[in-house]
Order: C-alpha cells, then structure tokens, then sequence
C-alpha cells in the first residue's frame, strides 16, 4: 500500500477548508435571492389583481370545468382567503382586547359576539353583497368586497374569542410585573398580550382560514332572488362541479386545494408555529421543538436582518420613544395643573367632553338600531303563522343536529388534539394532515357520501349531521392541540416524577390546562355547527334540490326565492337560539376557566 505524504493531507484538508468558507459566504446570498424572488412573486400578484378588481365587471360569467382554468382560479381564491385573514386577525385583536378590558362594555361586546357567530353566511349575503355592489358599480372590485367580507364573517368570530379568553387568562404575576415596570399600554400588548395569546390565535387562525375554504363554496357564486351572483375561484369552481355532478371536475379541485393547502402549511403555518413555540408559558424548557426550514432561511437572510436593523428596530424604538414622552408629557401636565390648583376643573371639564361623545355615539347607535328594528319588524307582519311554525319546527332539528355533532365530535377529537399536542414529532405529521382534512369544503365531498348514505338507507336527515362534524369538529380539534401545546412542560415533569397514573394526568394536569381553550373551541365550533346547517340540510345536486327538515334549510331556501321576511325570522330565532345555549352553559364554564383554571404561580 502507498503511504501519502503529510503534505498531500495538509493540502487535501487546505482546499476542504476553503470550499466550505466559499460555501458559507455564498450561501447567504443563496437566501438573499430566493427571498427577492418571493418578493417580486408577490409584487407581480398584486399587479395582476388589481388589474382585473379595477376592471369592468363582467354581466355574467361562465365557469370552465377545464383543468386549465384551475391555476388562475386558485389564485384568485387564495387571496380572497387570505385579505379576509388578515381583515380577521386586526378585527379579532382589537374586538378582543376592548372586549377584556373594558368593564362597562364587556357584557354587551360578548354579547354581541355571540349574536354574530350565529348568524349564518348566507344571513349576511343580501345585506353585504348589494351594499358592496351599489357602492363599485362600474367595477369588478364591489363583488371581490363583497365576497371578501362575507368570507370574512365565517373566519373572525373564533379569533376574536380566542385572544379574548387569552387575554382573561393571563397570569396574574405577569400582570402585576407589568404593572411594576410601569409598561404603556403598548408596551403591554406588544410584550405580554399578544406573545401570551399567540399559541391560541396561531392555531385558531388556521382552523378560521380552513373555515373559509369551507365556506368559499358559498360566497364566490350564489342566488340572490332573480340575480345570479358569480366569480371566478376554486370555490364556484368546485360548487359548479357538484351541482353537475362532474366527479372528474370534483377530483380536479380538491387535488388543486389539497396541494394549495400543503404548500400553505409548509410556506407559511409552519414557519408560525416553530416561531411561536418560543411564547409558551414555562419555567422548563422542553427537549423538543417545531422546526421549518423556511424559518431558518429567513432568520440566517442577511437581506432580512439589514431590513430589520435599519428599519424595524429604529421604528419600534422610534414609536416607543415617543409613547413615554407622551407619558411624561401628559404626566408634567397633570403635575403642574395640581400645583397651580386647576388639576380638579381640567378633569371636570374632561369628563364632560368624553360624556357629551359617549352620549352622542349612543344615540346614533341606538338610532340606527331603532330605525333597523322598525324596517325588520314592518318585514315580519308579512310572515304567516305557518311559516312561523315551520321555522320553530326547524329550529328544534337543527337544534338537535347540533348537539349530536358537538358530542361525536368531542369523542375523538379531545384524545387526539392531546396526542399531537405533547409530542412534536407526530404534530409534524398530524399537523398538516388535519389542516387538509379541515380546509378541504365537506360540500365538495358531499355527493358522494350522500349518495352512498341513500345506497344505506339513509338520508339528508343523517347526512347533514356528518356535514356539521366535517365542518365544524376541526374547531375543538385546533383549540385542543393550542391547549396541550400550551401546558408547562415542568407541569408535565412532576407529573411523571410523581408517577401519575394516566387518569390522575387527565384529572389534574391535562383538562384543567386544556380547559379554557376547550370551551373557545366548543363555543364557537357550536355557533359553526349552527352556521353549516345552511349548506348542510340543503343541497343542489344534479339540478334537483334535497332538503330536510331544518332552520338551515329554510334560510338556504329563503335566500334562494328572495324571500327577506322569512330569511330575517329564521336568523333571528338562529341567534336567539344560540345566544341563550350560550348564557346559559358556555359562559358560566368562560367564568370557571378564567377563575379556577388559570395559570399562575
């Protein structure tokens, strides 16, 4: 055997050493570009929307089942999707946060709340979809508002409970060190709110976004009386496909949303959780961690951490700067009027002013609310009292619909949310699987497992309440997994140091922490049960139309033939409905998460 010189071996780990160096000095450039790229993708987005939302709106518009059709019909239901998101997110927190803090409006804010999770999409489609057109008549952007918005109101409702039961939820010696340090309101909600709700609203954010893709079906192509309502997406797509009963359409669309939906999870809900593991509440760190690559890309680009140090950090430090001088402004102020004796006249004088505005903005509120009610009751003496009969008729099924699918929902979703929760590396595989299950519409599926329940001996009676479940379980599912993910890890550890069995881990460790963000995900996977009805107890197939005895179903109807009377009614008796399950279960059980199972040391 020949034996090489020392030399040969200096010089071979010389030039390994040199290739490595040159590969980490060219690999942040690799990152530079791949993230230019992504930006110039979005850039050249925008340009083509706004191009066709600022154009002409078409009279009627005909949708291809053609595959080819697929890629731009995708995108446009993306971003209708994701501009409702982020409409949501900024609602949510700001709805939520008023909501926690301000004890004369609480009640009725939470109220208010529970009214408009129950109000199905097809309640607010007259109402936002003509106003949104008469206000763009000559552009296409009225109808992709309107459509907005609507998707908008199936996506909110959830977040905005979340980040408000986080916000009640907040340990009380992490208050009370904010307090100390003399935060601003700002500082609180950018150092301590918002990180401590993040858990909760990431993972309800992605349950709300694949509420959307449920409810998408619904808002880009619809009836309105003698007006046919149509735009080009995945979701009319899918919608026409069904009504023909075109299975290979049908196939066409979910594999187009399945693949969306992947893409999604990998590109943007991924990177969210691995980032917000970091704001789990505990004092020992766990040995396992979401990762993403993507992530990792951005937090080593160099082009992103100039971008944040020459123009996030001197902004954030730039907005804090002038919050505390405000502060010791207003604070130099209310000292100098105490010395000179004026302080008590300047609150007076304060207090008046905010009165004379309280005042004013009640009495518009109460006026427009007055003038509403008139014009609803004028509608109702229009309604017969069969027609009234037969929307209670309906409402007592519905009802019972509902309660069937919250409880065989909760059977299997409360284990398995656990499961995924406590162990990392199945949430990498579960994760992504149950936000396509959860994103992929139950309509578009619904052909097939209604044909293959008549082929049982079923019906729509039956079929309905497996809607409901695909539809709405994922609520509890998301919530629990964000609960378990939410749990101390040291909780965890003394748990298993003291040798619990498994019933004592469930008793004392894991439904107390899992508590408040059960009854977020019951709560609101209720009101989404309520508002699947529509599009679960009536259905269009093969140009016929099946139905069942159902509150659903006569708004779903209602809203077809134009008729607002008994569409008003069936949504009145739909929220008062829900609005009184809620008084009377939900938020006691609210009381006892915000008491009795919170966290604190």
């Amino acid at each position: 055997m020949i034996r090489l010189p020392d030399s040969f071996s200096y010089v071979r780990s010389r030039e390994t050493l040199a290739r490595s160096q040159v590969f980490r000095r060219s690999w942040p450039v690799v990152l530079d570009l791949c993230v230019a790229g992504i930006g110039l993708a979005c850039f050249y987005g925008v340009v083509q929307l706004a191009k066709y939302w600022f154009g002409h709106p078409s009279p009627e518009i005909q949708i291809s089942l053609s595959p080819h059709a697929l890629p731009r019909y995708a995108f446009y239901s993306v971003v209708r999707i994701g501009l409702a998101y982020l409409l949501s997110l900024f609602f949510a927190v700001g709805y939520g946060y008023v909501a926690a803090y301000s004890r004369r409006f609480e009640a009725l804010m939470i109220a208010g709340l529970d009214i408009l999770q129950s109000i199905p999409v097809l309640s607010f489609l007259p109402g936002v979809m003509l106003a949104m057109v008469a206000l763009f008549p000559t552009r296409q952007i009225g109808l992709e508002m309107g459509a907005i918005l609507l998707i908008f109101t199936g996506q909110v409702w959830n977040m905005a409970f979340s980040f408000y039961s986080s916000l009640k939820s907040i340990p009380r010696e992490l208050s009370e060190a904010s307090t100390i340090y003399k935060f601003s309101r700002w500082q609180r909600l950018f150092t301590l709110e918002l990180p401590y709700a993040t858990i909760g609203l990431v993972w309800n954010s992605m349950v709300s976004v694949a509420g959307g893709w449920f409810f998408l079906m619904a808002c880009e192509m619809f009836v309105l009386g003698s007006r046919d309502f149509r735009l080009p997406g995945l979701g009319s797509y899918l919608q026409t496909a069904a009504s023909t009963g075109d299975f290979i359409a049908i196939g066409w669309g979910l594999a187009t949303m399945i693949a969306i939906i992947v893409a999604t999870d990998q590109l943007i809900w991924r990177p969210i959780i691995a980032w917000s593991d970091k704001f789990k509440f505990e004092q020992v760190e766990t040995g396992s961690r979401v990762t993403s690559p993507l992530l990792q890309l951005f937090q080593h680009s160099k082009a992103v951490r100039s971008l944040r140090k020459h123009t996030v950090d001197p902004l954030a430090d730039s907005f804090y700067r002038r919050v505390d001088e405000n502060r010791r402004a207003a604070f130099e102020r209310r000292r100098e009027s105490y010395i000179k004796g004026t302080a008590e006249a300047d609150m007076e004088r304060q207090e008046r002013w905010i009165g004379i505005a309280r005042g004013v903005v009640l009495a518009l509120v109460l006026g427009g609310v007055l003038y509403s009610a008139a014009h609803a009751l004028s509608l109702l003496n229009n309604i017969s009292w069969h027609e009234s009969g037969e929307i209670l008729k309906g409402a007592l099924a519905t009802f019972f619909r509902v309660n069937v699918a919250l409880v065989l929902a909760s059977l299997w979703t409360i284990p398995v949310g656990v499961a995924i929760g406590f162990h990392p590396r199945l949430a990498r595989i579960a994760q992504p699987l149950a936000q396509i299950a959860a994103s992929v519409p139950a309509t578009a599926l619904f052909p097939v497992i209604l044909l293959a329940l008549v082929q049982m001996g079923g019906g729509l009676g039956v079929g309905s309440i497996a809607l409901m479940m695909l539809g709405t379980q994922w609520y509890i599912l998301f919530n629990v997994i964000a609960g378990a993910m939410a749990i101390p890890n040291d909780l965890r550890e003394v748990a298993r140091l003291f040798k619990f069995t498994r019933a004592q881990r469930w008793r004392t460790v894991i439904l107390p922490g899992i508590f408040p963000y059960l009854i977020t995900g019951l709560v609101t996977a209720s009101g989404g049960a309520w508002n699947a009805s529509i599009v679960a107890e009536y259905f269009h197939l093969k140009n016929q139309t099946l139905q069942t005895t159902g509150l659903g179903a006569v708004i779903s109807a209602a809203t077809d033939s134009g008729q607002f009377q008994i569409l008003l009614l069936a949504t009145i008796v739909m929220a008062l409905m829900v609005v009184t399950i809620n008084r009377l279960v939900w938020r006691p059980l609210y009381r006892l998460a915000e008491t009795r199972y919170k966290l604190g040391a």
